[in-house]
């Protein structure tokens, strides 16, 4: 029996598609685009079977959902990524999944991840962990929080102890400091 054959449709060919309602769009959907928003999801959550439900979770929403896509609005990898990555966001905020996680260090689930997924995001071939690691260890945690767990400025505020001005202003030294490398 020979491999199935992955499904490759154009962006157009696969709205209409989607539109329509057929079953091929969901086959090319999930061969075309699954690797990619899962790599999004995992980027956000480390645990590798709630990752995948999240995705699974991402899919039923885009077909149930796409009536609210437009075109004249952006790309439909963008709004895609955008469901991914909101879905994502919201399982780490949801309280089961902070009870499940508190203990987790993000360095060590993002090196994990960066070595079990071949995910388009390399960090370290951008050089932006090397940039991260000069910031001040306040400005560090913050990112972290803010932009790689998903953590509003309310949350990491409430996570580290610090006052919502402090965490704000930090989170934008931080960002400041960062951007220096990019001008």
């Amino acid at each position: 029996m020979s491999p199935k054959r992955k499904i490759s449709l154009s962006e157009d060919e696969l709205v209409l598609a989607l539109r329509n309602r057929e079953k091929i769009a969901v086959e090319a959907l999930y061969d075309m685009y699954s690797a990619s928003l899962f790599g999004v999801i995992s980027r956000i959550i480390t645990d590798e079977a709630v990752a995948e439900d999240v995705l699974q979770e991402t899919f039923v929403k885009i077909w149930h959902s796409f009536s609210g896509y437009s075109s004249e609005k952006g790309r439909l990898f963008t709004w895609m990524v955008n469901i991914a990555r909101n879905l994502a966001i919201d399982k780490v905020r949801s309280k089961d999944f902070k009870n499940q996680s508190k203990n987790h260090e993000l360095e060590n689930n993002v090196t994990f991840i960066d070595e079990q997924r071949n995910t388009v995001y390399k960090p370290e071939l951008l050089g932006i962990r090397e940039l991260v690691s000069t910031l001040k260890p306040e400005q560090k945690s913050i990112l972290d929080l803010v932009y790689f767990k998903g953590y509003t400025h309310v949350e990491a505020a409430e996570e580290l102890g610090v006052p919502l001005g402090t965490i704000k202003t930090r989170l934008r030294m931080a960002i400041l400091q960062l951007r220096k490398h990019f001008n």
